[in-house]
């Protein structure tokens, strides 16, 4: 997912620990942002 993909690109930046978390917070910062983010969260299968 484009998410995932932007979350491993952007781990050197986060603060975190795990791609799930990071996740979690580019999916955050694109729904502040106005964007619509789509489909089921691999950490909630």
């Amino acid at each position: 997912s484009q998410v995932e993909e932007i979350a491993k690109d952007k781990m050197a930046d986060l603060n975190c620990f795990t791609v799930e978390s990071a996740m979690k917070m580019v999916a955050g910062t694109a729904r502040s942002m106005g964007l619509t983010v789509e489909g089921t969260a691999p950490w909630q299968n």
